[in-house]
This record gives structure tokens, sequence and C-alpha cells, in this order.
């Protein structure tokens, strides 16, 4: 080659390698400026058709396992977004450079001269479809240096992704945090424990802050309350319902107001907070040490089991609908029963009988009176770890349970 052509060869590439500079210079500058993810682009489609005279340009992201068009310029061509990505170059054009018109993918794509993956760690992230490259510029040129361009624009915006998506973890883990201290501090520190009866808690969560709640409180030297219940739905907004639930409990049981009010007046709270979009199901019980005698409302939550220690098992059903479903309850009954000597109650939530086996059978109502009749005259910390263990090898899901499980048992001596 003469050394005139050589120097103007080496003048051109000179030029084409001070337009990649300059390409690079604008788009980090506007990387470190924090421009928004569509300025980016932007910026990106500006410093192609300035710098390298990239006159069509198509660029499609990968974004949450979907494809999608964020460039589309260039005369002559459409739109292309809201076009979806040819399945032939995800399937063709997954590590270099290919034509365009080997793929086949029609006549809306024949302006457009090459596809390029744009590939990380082994990840396709986005393709990039090019036409009507700068005459000086090498296809080849074009392709490498787009490539370079491209991972150097979509690794800030993934970096800005997973950047927001920490703090928005970090946001998230800190109300589940402050959802857990809430769901403790409902729980009781202290339950009943004297000459006439003893009672037992369990709680297993679901997820970290589960829609079961327990309470027991004590309405004067004789009598106290005790109650299980369910919330609809999980997480931080069950765990705000159920703090109403409670605040207005302890409010009712201060002003000395009778079962029935106490439950009426819940579900009004629970119907005005909800909206009816958010339902509980409730079992409350009032036991006098003196009369032996227990109040109960079963607001549509599963039966609790009154094992005596002669006589047949019986089933706590009068009350109502479950609350917080209509502002004013349809029905309701109080229902009373005297307690004999040596009586074992045992209140659950639905997580304790809504296990499956491999074979679909579920454990049941029936599976926990079975339990109950082996182990009723185990100490209940026993008894709720035999019942907690059984479900567990009777689970086709072993350890992992589809629900909270909440266990409350009284033993009436």
């Amino acid at each position: 080659m003469p050394a005139t052509e050589r120097l103007i060869s080496l003048e051109k590439r000179f030029f084409l390698k001070e337009r990649e500079l300059n390409a690079l210079l604008e788009i980090t500058q506007a990387i470190n400026l924090d421009s928004p993810e569509n300025s980016l682009y932007k910026i990106f489609q500006f410093t192609l058709l300035g710098q390298l005279n990239i006159r069509r340009l198509v660029l499609y992201v990968r974004e949450e396992e979907q494809w999608q068009c964020v460039l589309s310029f260039g005369a002559g061509q459409p739109d292309f977004r809201g076009v979806p990505l040819p399945e032939v170059a995800r399937q063709k054009c997954t590590h270099a450079a290919c034509p365009v018109h080997t793929l086949e993918m029609g006549p809306e794509w024949e302006l457009l001269e090459t596809i390029i993956p744009v590939v990380q760690n082994g990840q396709v992230l986005a393709y990039i479809f090019i036409g009507s490259v700068h005459e000086d510029y090498g296809q080849g040129e074009a392709t490498k240096f787009l490539e370079t361009l491209s991972n150097i624009l979509l690794g800030a915006i993934q970096n800005r992704r997973l950047a927001r998506q920490r703090v928005a973890d970090a946001a998230i883990r800190k109300e589940i945090e402050i959802a857990q201290e809430v769901q403790s501090m409902l729980f009781p520190q202290k339950l009943p424990n004297d000459a006439h009866v003893a009672v037992h808690a369990s709680y297993v969560p679901h997820t970290a802050v589960g829609g079961d709640y327990y309470d027991v409180v004590s309405l004067d030297a004789e009598r106290f309350l005790f109650c299980v219940a369910d919330v609809s739905g999980k997480g931080v907004a069950a765990s705000l319902l159920m703090s109403n639930f409670q605040a207005g409990l302890r409010t009712l049981v201060r002003q000395k107001v009778d079962l029935a009010t106490i439950v009426h007046e819940l579900n009004h709270l629970i119907f005005r907070n909800s909206g009816g979009d958010k339902f509980i199901t409730v079992f409350f019980g009032v036991y006098d040490r003196t009369t032996r005698r227990l109040q109960y409302v079963n607001a549509g939550h599963n039966d609790p089991i009154l094992v005596p220690d002669y006589g047949p098992i019986k089933l706590l059903k009068e009350g109502t609908i479950m609350l917080g479903v209509m502002d004013d309850l349809p029905m309701m009954s109080v229902g009373e029963v005297t307690v004999p000597p040596q009586t074992l109650l045992l209140n659950y939530t639905d997580g304790l009988t809504e296990v499956f086996n491999e074979a679909q059978e579920e454990f049941g109502e029936e599976g926990v009176v079975a339990a109950l009749r082996r182990g009723r005259y185990l100490p209940l910390t026993r008894l709720h770890s035999e019942l907690l263990a059984e479900i567990k090898a009777f689970n086709a899901k072993g350890s992992h349970f589809s629900d909270d499980i909440t266990i409350l048992s009284c033993r009436f001596k």
C-alpha cells in the first residue's frame, strides 16, 4: 500500500477511535450523572447517531424474563417498540453477531443488517439490530465496539436496578422486623397455671409474619378470657389487623362488658378497618373457676375439642359467622357448658388440620381427635410437641407447613 494511502487509512482509524472515545465519554458521563434509565437509552441513541453515524438501530433488553424493545430509530423502518423479539433471533443468535437476512424474520426487518447479542456471564442481556453503518466504519469494528458500549450501558442499568432492589428489600425486611415485634407483643407473656386450670400455647408461623393470634386475659380473681384467632391473609397487613383486634379486645375487657358485646364490637371494629376485604375467624371462651362454667362464642373458627375424663368428646360449635364480613352479625348465640374435673380443651387454627400426605389425604379433625385420645393425659407441653411431630410425619412436605399453626390447650383440674 502506498504511503499516502496508509496515511489516509491511519487518519480514518484515528478519527474513528476518537469517535469511539467520545461515545464512551458521553455514556460514562450520563451514567455518572445518575441519569434515569430512559435518558440513558436516549443518550445511547444520540451517541450512536452523532459519534458513530449508525443510522438504524433497534435495541431489545431482557427485563424480568420478558424481552422489551427500548430503542427503535431509523428512516424507512417501522417502530419496533411493542413488536415481540422474534423467536428465531433468540434461538440462532446467542453468542456472536448474525446477519439479519439469514434469519428470515420478515420484510419489516430488511433494512437492518446485523443482530448483535450482548452477553454477560454467559447470559444474553440484550439484542442490538443495526443497519446502514457508515462506510468508513467496518461491520466488524462496529459490532465489537457496540458490544463494549452496550455492556457498559446495560451493566450500569443493571447495577441501578440491583441497588433499588436492595433498598426495597431492606425496607421490606424492616417492615417484617417491625411486624414480628408487633406480633410478639400481641401474645401473652404469662399463661394461667394454678390449682384450677393449666393453659399452654404453641405457635408455628408459616412465614416470618403469620396471621394467627391467641390471647389469655384475666377478667377478675375467678374468671379469665381466652381466644384463638386466624386472620385472612398473611404478612404485615394481617399483623396490623391483628394488633387492632387485640387493642379492641383489651379495651372491651377493661370496660367489663359481656361476651356477646365483645364479639359484636370487635366485628364492627374489623369491618370498619378492613371494609369487608379481610375477616377473622376466632373462638372466645370465658371460664369461671368457681362455677366451672365455660361460656363461649365460635365465630366461624375450627371447633375446639372438649375431652372429658369420662363420656363422649364434645365439639364447641355455637356462636356466629366469621368477624369482619359485614357490619352487623346476622345471628349470634353464646354457648355454655359445665366442665367436669380432669377435662382437656384443645383450641387450634386450621394449619393443624389442613395437612396432606402423599395420597392427598387430609390429617383433619379426625386425626387431631385420634391424637388426643392417645395423649390426653400427657403434660400439655408434651401433648403439643407430640401433635406437631405427628402432623410433621404425616405431611407430604415434611416440616414445611402450608399455613400457620396455633395450639392453645386448657386442662381443667
